[in-house]
C-alpha cells in the first residue's frame, strides 16, 4: 500500500440535518490533520449518503459540498435502509479509494479512532473493526438485550465481533469482495467476518448523540436482530423439526395413557385439558408457520434480484 492512501469515510444519513454541520467539522478536522501529516492523500473525502431523507439533509449536504473541499455526497432516489445505504456509499467510493471507513452520522462511535485504523491498514490489515470498550452509556435493557443477542448468534454459529456495530475500515480489495455479495437481506456485521482477510480491532469509548434522535428505536432493533438471525442460520427451522418430533412423542404418550384408562374403565370427561391442548398446539403451529414464512419471504425477495439502491445524484 502507498504511503499516502486515499481514504473515503462513508457516512449514511437519514434525517440528520441537526448533526451534519458538527459531524463535518469533526471529520474534516481529523482528515485534514492526517493529510497535513502525510498519512493520507489529499484526495481523501467524507462521503455522505442521503438515504431518502424527507428533511433538509440533502440540501445541507449540497451546501457543505460547496463550502468544504473534503465533503462529497450521493443522493439515493428513495429510502433503502441503513445497510443498503452503506453498500451504496461503498460501491460509489471503491474505485476512488484505497481505504474506506463506514461510520454513523451521529459520531457516537469515536472518529478519532480512524487514525489508528489507517495505521493498522498500512501494517497489512485488510479489515479493522471499531469496537466499543463497554456499554456503560446504554440503558440496562439495551445492554442486556445486546449481550443476549451476541450470545444467541454465537449459539447459532454466526461469527460476529462482540460490541462492534458498522464502524470499520476496509481496504479496496476487502470492499470489492464485500460488494460481490448480492443478497438483499443484508446483515453486514455477519457478512464482513466471512471475507476471511487479516483483521484487527481498535477500541474506543462510545459517547452520547450530539443532537437529533436515534434511527434505531426498539422496533427497528428487533427487526435488525431478526434479519441477522434468519439471514445466517437455518437452526430455527431445524428447531421446528425437533419441536414437531417432541409433540409426536407426547401425542403417543397421551394415546397410550388414554387407551390404558379406557381399558380399566376410567374415562374422564375434561374440557380444560382439551382446550389447553388445542390452543397450545395451535400456537406452536402458527409460530412454526411464521418462522417458515420469514424464510420463504426472504427467498422471494432474493430471487427477484432487484437493485438494492438507485443513486440519483453524486457530488465529488
Amino acid at each position: 500500500m502507498s504511503k499516502q492512501p486515499t481514504l473515503i469515510v462513508v457516512v449514511p444519513c437519514y434525517k440528520e440535518e441537526l448533526v451534519l454541520v458538527h459531524t463535518t467539522q469533526r471529520l474534516s478536522a481529523i482528515l485534514q490533520e492526517m493529510i497535513d501529516t502525510k498519512q493520507i492523500h489529499a484526495q481523501s473525502r467524507i462521503l455522505y449518503v442521503n438515504d431518502g431523507s424527507t428533511d433538509q439533509t440533502w440540501p445541507l449536504i449540497c451546501q457543505l459540498h460547496q463550502s468544504h473541499p473534503l465533503v462529497a455526497g450521493i443522493n439515493l432516489a428513495h429510502n433503502v435502509g441503513h445497510q443498503n445505504a452503506l453498500m451504496a456509499g461503498l460501491s460509489a467510493a471503491v474505485e476512488k479509494a484505497d481505504l474506506l471507513v463506514t461510520i454513523d452520522a451521529d459520531l457516537q462511535d469515536s472518529p478519532e479512532a480512524i487514525q489508528r485504523m489507517v495505521e493498522l491498514a498500512k501494517e497489512g490489515k485488510d479489515i479493522i473493526y471499531g469496537v466499543r470498550d463497554g456499554r456503560q452509556s446504554d440503558t440496562w435493557f439495551k445492554r442486556t438485550s445486546a449481550q443476549g443477542f451476541y450470545r444467541f448468534m454465537e449459539r447459532l454459529g454466526v461469527q460476529l465481533v462482540y460490541n462492534h456495530s458498522d464502524y470499520r475500515l476496509m481496504t479496496k480489495r476487502a470492499t470489492t469482495q464485500l460488494l460481490s455479495y448480492r443478497e438483499r437481506n443484508l446483515f453486514l456485521r455477519g457478512i464482513v467476518p466471512q471475507l476471511g482477510y487479516d483483521t484487527a480491532c481498535v477500541y474506543y469509548d462510545r459517547t452520547e448523540r450530539e443532537a437529533g434522535e436515534s434511527k434505531y428505536p426498539l422496533s427497528k432493533m428487533f427487526s435488525f436482530a431478526w434479519d441477522g438471525i434468519t439471514s445466517f442460520s437455518v437452526k430455527p427451522i431445524r428447531l421446528l423439526l425437533h419441536v414437531g418430533l417432541l409433540f409426536i412423542l407426547i401425542a403417543i404418550g397421551i394415546a397410550i395413557w388414554a387407551l390404558y384408562n379406557y381399558s380399566i374403565g376410567h374415562v374422564v370427561q375434561g374440557w380444560t385439558s382439551l382446550i389447553l391442548s388445542v390452543w397450545f398446539c395451535t400456537g406452536i403451529i402458527l409460530v412454526g408457520m411464521g418462522i417458515l414464512g420469514e424464510y420463504i419471504g426472504k427467498i422471494y425477495t432474493e430471487v427477484k434480484d432487484r437493485p438494492r439502491f438507485n443513486i440519483e445524484q453524486e457530488l465529488w
